[in-house]
């Protein structure tokens, strides 16, 4: 991960380091799984005792031996008497060991991760409260369409965050499995009884069924939501850069102090945080066609899947927790201008077409057909001038051609939106129990 993108918290999991620290506490879980059965009581302990782990030692020891698992053994067995050094890494195959300690990374990148994540939840949440009662235009293919508050709007990209988040604790839960089942998964010298200790001592799920690896559709799983997750981001961004647009200008993002928008325009305030969410959204998403072409390993096991994961999964799971944060901050900081997005709603009239239209079809006797074109014709003679008086009387005359008595509203902006956001309170109200505010 380049710096610039970087979140500690959760790449520092991916290092070498941490790498071999999950492989020695896999391994150590099996040899006390193991004692009083296959080997002697207090073998584990004493190994745990000695055990040095020496990234640079195990990348010299590798250079000769070519293979990762055999070199970190040697660099832990070296440092111990023959009569204990003998026992490490008993009965397992180098799967069991690499397989079952990338889940321990995962598990720990989630367990920073899920907490970023409602903590996003909660900023959506809360600005979707501050702009409930505010009435913004709807668009519809870019266009102007009706009235909705636009803490409705918010509210959308809540209830979607909150799907995502709910598979990814469910896959926290339910889909990190580890693997002690020897070669082929057969359990030639292991045991299942002994990979449940193992599990029980790790804190994660057994794999039901290992074939020298743990299937990879786990992994593409989690891929597959952290896809979503980047799709819901650019989809959210996408809105505020519309929004933020100079001939839009709703909304803009926090602006600090000695911000610079432009090298050479000093007026300019940029979406730049929705502009570069939405590119570590792409990123995202390109893991999961990786992640889909892992799956396919020959036979019981073989190795295509390994580099791939050792760069993509630290980028994914960093990047999402990045993207998580930063989008948090960007909710937090945005600034809306409720004067103009309501001035877009009372200045805006042809919206009252379907309005008008539903209530001529209450009031007269004619066909839906007949009053569409009615309203229709009145609407596009009112944007040409865009003027409301000028689509209101064009109604009236076109209703007074036909014979058509009736009275038409013609209602102020509160009107409108006591009309418009009659329902806003049911809907919050339903979302709350679909998707319960995290606590």
């Amino acid at each position: 991960m380049i710096p610039r993108y970087d979140r500690p918290e959760v790449s520092n999991f991916w290092t070498d380091k941490n790498k071999f620290e999950n492989y020695l506490k896999v391994e150590l879980a099996v040899l006390k799984a193991l004692e009083g059965d296959k080997i002697p009581h207090g073998i584990a302990a004493k190994i745990k005792e000695k055990a040095l782990i020496n990234p640079a030692r195990i990348d010299e020891i590798e250079k000769v031996t070519k293979h990762d698992v055999i070199a970190f053994c040697t660099s832990i067995t070296e440092n111990l008497p023959a009569e204990i050094g003998k026992f490490f890494h008993f009965g397992v195959t180098s799967s069991d060991i690499i397989d079952s300690a990338l889940t321990l990374q995962i598990k720990e990148s989630l367990e920073k991760i899920l907490p970023q994540f409602s903590e996003l939840l909660k900023s959506l949440y809360k600005r979707s409260l501050e702009m409930k009662s505010v009435a913004t235009i709807g668009r519809s293919h870019g266009m102007f369409a009706e009235p909705l508050s636009f803490g409705q709007k918010l509210l959308g990209f809540y209830s979607e965050f909150s799907r995502h988040y709910k598979e990814l604790e469910d896959f926290s839960k339910n889909d990190l499995t580890i693997q002690i089942s020897g070669a082929v998964g057969n359990y030639t010298i292991l045991t299942p009884a002994v990979e449940e200790k193992v599990a029980g001592e790790l804190g994660v799920k057994v794999e039901p069924l290992s074939t020298q690896v743990i299937p990879r559709d786990r992994i593409a799983k989690l891929i597959n939501i952290n896809g979503l997750i980047g799709a819901a981001i650019e989809r959210f961004c996408v809105e505020i850069r519309h929004l933020h647009r100079s001939d839009v200008a709703e909304l803009h993002e926090g602006f600090s102090k000695g911000q610079k928008g432009s090298s050479t325009m000093p007026h300019k305030k940029n979406p730049i945080s929705a502009e570069n969410l939405s590119g570590i959204a792409r990123v995202l998403r390109s893991h999961i066609t990786i992640a889909h072409e892992n799956i396919v390993l020959w036979h019981e096991r073989d190795i295509s899947h390994s580099s791939a994961e050792r760069m993509y999964l630290p980028d994914n799971l960093t990047l999402l927790s990045y993207a998580l944060n930063r989008l948090k901050s960007t909710v937090d900081n945005l600034v809306f201008d409720n004067e103009k997005i309501e001035a877009k709603v009372a200045n805006e009239f042809t919206y009252l077409s379907s309005y008008y239209l539903h209530h001529l079809i209450e009031h007269s006797h004619q066909t839906r057909e007949e009053l569409y074109e009615l309203v229709q014709a009145a609407a596009f003679a009112g944007h040409k001038t865009g003027r409301p008086e000028d689509f209101y009387n064009a109604l009236i005359s076109q209703l007074k051609d036909k014979g058509i008595s009736t009275t038409l509203p013609s209602p102020t902006l509160e009107e409108i939106k006591s009309i418009y956001l009659k329902h806003v309170d049911s809907i919050f109200a339903r979302v709350e129990s679909a998707y319960p505010i995290p606590t």
